[in-house]
């Protein structure tokens, strides 16, 4: 297979489990080195970190929390001091703290925009410089479908997702001159461990519901990272891909 990505720095938040690992590892697939973080996950965080090594590129797990604003500028310094530089960005990290407006608390949909929406500027700002005096790079920050649509129950996740969508819009206008790229992927049903906990039924109805008749895996959404972190999406920068099966058609 060929090495699209070989001399890349990769960061991707939140890679511990779900779609972040799954980014992680097809970064490293097609070459290039590894930085994530992980925050709770403190042993899946380890292994992925040794899994990543097995594809002979360097890789290296950090205990960071991205919502965090001093945080994320310490997380982009060590990457830099441990790699050298840094190509791509992949803000994936995010929580849920689903409930109906009416029941949901101030503290709920702080959280969630905290996480969510904040560490994207965060990741971002910090991962700005380096990459402007580079004059290149590749954003890649991860929405939802619920972004673009709402979803009764998720109005803090939606607020949190739709940001990401206009975030991403304006960076790609004011880093575009200097050869930064930014775009969003508006994820659909992805089935990872967080819909293990579903009932089967409400499994069920949504995969029929969705044009291709199943859910998506985090491969799915990792294929298209690796497209829009390499140069064959070198002309593209400020657009959301929908990696849904049809559920928004």
């Amino acid at each position: 297979m060929e090495k699209i990505l070989s001399g890349k720095v990769a960061l991707v938040t939140g890679a511990a489990k779900g779609i972040g690992r799954g980014i992680a590892l097809e970064l490293a697939r097609h070459g290039a080195a590894v930085a994530f973080t992980y925050l709770s996950s403190v042993e899946k965080g380890q292994a992925l970190e040794h899994e990543l090594t097995g594809f002979s590129v360097r890789a290296k797990g950090y205990r960071s929390d991205a919502s965090d604003f001093k945080s994320a500028e310490s997380l982009i310094e060590a990457i830099l001091a441990d790699f050298g530089k840094l190509d791509i960005v992949v803000n994936n990290a995010g929580i849920t703290r689903d409930n109906l407006l009416m029941r949901m608390t101030e503290e709920h949909f702080n959280d969630v925009i905290r996480t969510n929406l904040n560490s994207v500027f965060n990741i971002t700002k910090a991962c700005q410089k380096p990459m402007l005096k580079q004059r290149s790079g590749s954003i890649i920050n991860i929405s939802s479908v619920v972004g673009v649509k709402g979803n009764a129950g998720q109005s803090n996740y939606a607020a949190s997702k739709a940001g990401i969508i206009g975030f991403s819009k304006s960076v790609a206008l004011e880093l575009g001159s200097r050869n930064i790229r930014c775009n969003a992927i508006a994820p659909g049903f992805i089935e990872t461990e967080m819909t293990e906990v579903l009932p089967p039924e409400t499994v069920k109805q949504w995969r029929e519901a969705i044009p291709l008749k199943r859910g998506g895996t985090p491969q799915d959404v990792a294929n298209a990272v690796i497209f829009l972190a390499s140069d064959w999406s070198s002309y593209i920068t400020g657009q959301v891909l929908n990696v849904d099966g049809g559920m928004l058609t």
